[in-house]
């Protein structure tokens, strides 16, 4: 098993800094996997790490990631850059994939012989599922896609922060684990509603020819156990499997304190998934 960090300089003040996961002993021809994290996540939240190397280990070498603007830093766990929080859009993050994308493309990336960069899949947890999507749906480059606890639709926004946003020009969430209020600037919101039938993502997967596999937690959300029926329902080529008993990290925690039987359902049936479809 290898483990390497990574980083790519995106713009003058953005890094996108990530984390390679392999295993040659797993064999040859490995397929790709690209680990989005969701809303208020980071490349290094709990369970995270150690998904990427299940997936190595079974023969998926794996990058974890964090988006550019996602909030965090070189510390890699604290929430230390809120300005670029407030202004993390969707645009934004399919910018990010797609720079990472053409880094692996190109051979940039320290990425062994053994990995296969035509078998590449995109996997987003929560509304990173969305932009896996929003990346993903139509890619030449993309084989696959998979959502686990994904969105179904692109706006996290309610009235309450809109109105404030409206008044002051920003608006705050809340992070109840580290206590912090999370600037959403206007700069979020225009994009949501300027882009609503491009971010539409229910037609993205209902257009799109690839396999698109989608893994929910039963104790989920209630708006996102039904999105992703509403995703696997309009999906050309959709499968959903549902992971009894999970909620929407899979019972696994941050600081990690070991896995869960629901988070190892979510590993296999995403291996099962990728695996069969190894050129």
């Amino acid at each position: 098993m290898k483990q390497q960090a990574f980083s790519i300089p995106v713009e003058s003040d953005l890094t996108l800094r990530g984390d390679i996961h392999t295993d040659e002993a797993a064999g040859k021809n490995q397929p790709l996997l690209l680990f989005c994290h969701g809303f208020k996540g980071f490349k290094d939240w709990g369970s995270f790490p150690y998904v990427a190397d299940s997936l190595a280990k079974r023969g998926i070498t794996t990058i974890r990631f964090n988006f550019t603007c996602n909030g965090v830093g070189e510390s890699l766990t604290e929430f230390d850059e809120l300005e670029k929080f407030g202004r993390n859009t969707y645009a934004r993050e399919v910018a990010d994939l797609t720079v990472l994308t053409e880094w692996i493309l190109s051979g940039k990336l320290p990425l062994p012989d053994y990995v296969n960069t035509d078998r590449l899949f995109v996997l987003g947890h929560s509304k990173g599922g969305g932009d896996a999507i929003l990346f993903g749906a139509g890619n030449p480059h993309v084989a696959g896609i998979i959502s686990w606890n994904g969105i179904a639709n692109v706006n996290l926004f309610d009235e309450k922060l809109r109105h404030q946003i409206e008044e002051n020009g920003v608006g705050y969430i809340p992070n109840a684990r580290t206590g912090q209020d999370m600037p959403i600037t206007r700069a979020v919101i225009d994009d949501v509603d300027q882009n609503r039938e491009a971010y539409d993502l229910v037609d993205k997967v209902a257009k799109m020819e690839q396999s698109l596999c989608i893994i929910q937690g039963r104790e989920d959300f209630a708006r996102l156990v039904k999105g992703s029926e509403r995703l696997q329902q309009a999906a050309k080529n959709g499968e959903l499997h549902w992971i009894e008993g999970g909620d929407h990290t899979f019972q696994a925690r941050h600081p990690f304190q070991g896995s869960t039987v629901q988070l190892e359902e979510a590993i296999e049936q995403t291996a099962a998934f990728i695996l069969p479809m190894r050129a």
